[in-house]
């Protein structure tokens, strides 16, 4: 058990990858606190199902209230907060195009959730984390930032942001002994990556296999034990860095 005694926030944890880490995280042995702005149960009922121990909080992470509030039932329900990954984020639903083409109302909604949200979600456990003797945020970006997704500049560049914002937070929280590190998959086969290509799917799960040095489409399994190493001790040396988990699309 890697993650015995410990309590982990995952936001965006109603279905797809925020689940995964949330059950993964569970498995080791981590009280989960299951947030997002839909409903969590199914979340909750799986890893009680599975013997481990979970709340849920609805959480609007785009207002800092609601990510206070999400604080401070891991505090009431488990007495502290150790991890947070950060894995709710604008994705499925968004409309690609030129960035010249893109909506206003789009782009500021994705900066709203995907940059604010993830910078607010941190400010609301960060005080809790120094409380407990520090901890682990892990930050989760897209192979997207790295790369430059073609008509997708706004989500782009909120992930770009994010591997910014990890270094940043890095430096400032390595003395109160809480690492900050990011994760950056490829396209994820969820039900979220299914809404985002639509009908082009099957072509862009191609076009993205055969890009990689491992040539196969990425499955949320294949995320959960670097979530897993980055929350527990044994990534204790490890801070401000970027984990490519992309089949070898790109090397940094």
């Amino acid at each position: 058990m890697q993650l015995q005694n410990k309590v982990a926030i995952v936001t965006g944890a109603a279905r797809g990858l925020g689940r995964a880490y949330a059950e993964a995280m569970a498995g080791e042995g981590a009280a989960i606190v299951a947030c997002d702005i839909n409903d969590c149960s199914d979340t909750v009922a799986a890893i009680d199902a599975a013997g481990g121990r979970a709340v849920a909080a609805v959480t609007d992470i785009a207002n800092m209230a609601s990510c206070n509030a999400m604080a401070d039932v891991a505090l009431q329900s488990f007495g502290k907060i150790n991890i947070l990954v950060n894995n709710a984020a604008l994705y499925a639903g968004l409309k690609g195009a030129r960035f010249e083409n893109l909506e206003e109302v789009q782009w500021d909604a994705v900066m709203n959730i995907n940059i604010k949200g993830l910078w607010q979600s941190c400010k609301a456990v960060v005080e809790p984390m120094r409380a407990a003797g520090g901890g682990s945020i892990i930050n989760i970006a897209s192979l997207a930032a790295v790369y430059g997704m073609p008509y997708g500049l706004d989500y782009v560049a909120s992930k770009a942001a994010v591997i910014g914002m990890t270094r940043g937070m890095a430096r400032e929280l390595g003395g109160d002994k809480i690492r900050v590190n990011a994760v950056a998959p490829s396209a994820v086969l969820t039900e979220g990556t299914t809404e985002f290509f639509g009908e082009k799917l099957e072509k862009a799960k191609s076009v993205i296999a055969s890009g990689q040095v491992i040539q196969r489409n990425l499955q949320p399994v294949d995320l959960t034990g670097t979530i897993v190493y980055l929350a527990s001790d044994n990534s204790a040396f490890v801070t401000g860095q970027t984990h490519m988990v992309d089949g070898g699309s790109w090397f940094l």
